[in-house]
């Protein structure tokens, strides 16, 4: 017999064959969809229990059974094909519940392996020549290895357009609740915790982190993000902070507190240290539910105001609660106003220099302590004569005693320890 005739008799009943194990399948379509279904759902932790995704599951595993038996049976050409609908609607919802597209993709490997096991099965009880058998089965992995990398790569790119779309949706509806929150308006709680993934019914400390657009990292907000996680670790927070990006190099941030908590200074500037001087930090006070998420917002940015004016004066973390700095936060706003305060407050004491600095400081200090100067000596670690060689040097700077507007001079002097050159006269 001629070899080839014999070779083209095998392809011809392997073609038979693969026609036959087509139509089979098409019969037993539900029961072959449901064991691939089982399998794929037990090999994919991300839809355990999750009765809406394993239902599309399985409305993507019949269709695309049925649509590559369809393809086997009646010889469709591959790249004609569109992905089925459902496996569409699947990989459409796994973007909208932001799973990774590796469950999508592990879905298709999964059941092209398991797919072909079962062929193999039962060309082993139809076909009782190996020849056939084997050829038969050549046929069918090419066509699902056509198939398979045909509809993966549409359901995978569709995949990618949903997932952009929703995720801008979402940052939409994200930033308008915000907004609103902020503003103050009537909002459900229970939808905006949903809506920002962060619960307001809790004790907050509001964030405003900001980095020089110079620094050497290439994504410093995405650093400024991993800072406030870090931030959140610091204080004990039991839950997630929020962090909200405002442009390339600035982000605001709540970080969610144990009831009760006190904030160490110190400790969150050594969780800062790591990110080096380029990135700084501003913090409200400790507020409570939705009004003190408001609020302690409001108090960060008021801090994170000073320490832009202050510049290199500012503190590696500005704090709303620091002494003298709500005085500054307000005097910040018109600096026209602070400085013609500063100017007529302190005379002479109205220097760019270090020395005069070192005597506003003690001077601070002094009117703090209730113009104690053995109090004053104990709280900046100088002698008394000391202390009361300065306090006489500042008075004598001033112009004038310091019981005249002492109002107005201690807020001179929060201006100046806060704001810096940008609230002293220029040097002629």
């Amino acid at each position: 017999m001629d070899p080839s005739a014999n070779g083209e008799e095998i392809a011809r009943r392997a073609a038979a064959r693969v026609a036959d194990i087509a139509a089979a399948t098409s019969a037993q379509l539900d029961d072959v969809a449901r064991v691939l279904q089982v399998e794929l759902a037990e090999s994919i932790s991300e839809l355990r229990g999750d009765q809406l995704m394993l239902g599309l599951l399985y409305a993507s595993v019949e269709s695309n059974v049925k649509t590559f038996f369809d393809i086997a049976r009646y010889g469709v050409p591959v790249d004609t094909v569109e992905a089925p609908w459902p496996a569409v609607e699947y990989a459409r919802r796994l973007a909208q519940r932001e799973i990774s597209s590796n469950a999508l993709l592990r879905a298709y490997r999964l059941g092209h392996r398991r797919a072909l096991e079962w062929v193999a099965g039962e060309l082993a009880v139809v076909e009782p020549d190996g020849r056939v058998s084997f050829a038969a089965l050549q046929l069918l992995q090419e066509a699902a290895f056509a198939y398979i990398d045909r509809v993966s790569e549409l359901v995978v790119a569709e995949y990618e357009t949903e997932r952009e779309r929703w995720l801008a949706n979402r940052n939409t509806i994200r930033a308008a609740t915000l907004s609103a929150l902020l503003a103050g308006e009537e909002v459900d709680v229970a939808t905006a915790e949903q809506v920002l993934g962060y619960r307001l019914r809790q004790e907050h400390l509001g964030l405003v982190l900001w980095a020089d657009e110079r620094m050497a990292s290439t994504g410093p907000l995405e650093r400024l993000g991993q800072l406030t996680g870090e931030i959140a670790q610091e204080v004990g927070s039991e839950g997630s902070p929020l962090f909200v990006p405002q442009d390339r190099s600035l982000g605001w941030g709540w970080v969610p507190l144990p009831a009760g908590a006190s904030i160490d200074l110190n400790r969150l500037a050594r969780s800062l240290a790591g990110a080096g001087d380029e990135v700084k930090a501003a913090i409200g006070a400790v507020g409570t539910g939705p009004a003190g998420f408001r609020a302690t917002h409001r108090q960060a940015l008021q801090a994170h105001q000073v320490a832009v004016v202050g510049a290199d004066r500012a503190h590696r973390i500005t704090s709303f609660t620091a002494p003298g700095l709500r005085a500054a936060a307000i005097l910040a706003g018109d600096l026209t106003i602070a400085r013609d305060l500063v100017t007529s407050m302190l005379g002479g004491l109205a220097q760019d220099d270090e020395g005069v600095e070192r005597l506003r400081e003690t001077l601070t200090v002094f009117l703090q302590q209730n113009q104690s100067y053995v109090s004053t000596a104990a709280k900046v670690h100088l002698h008394k004569n000391t202390v009361k060689y300065r306090v006489d040097k500042a008075v004598r700077l001033r112009g004038r005693p310091i019981e005249e507007d002492r109002f107005d001079l201690e807020l001179a002097l929060a201006a100046c320890r806060w704001l810096g050159p940008a609230v002293l006269p220029r040097s002629p």
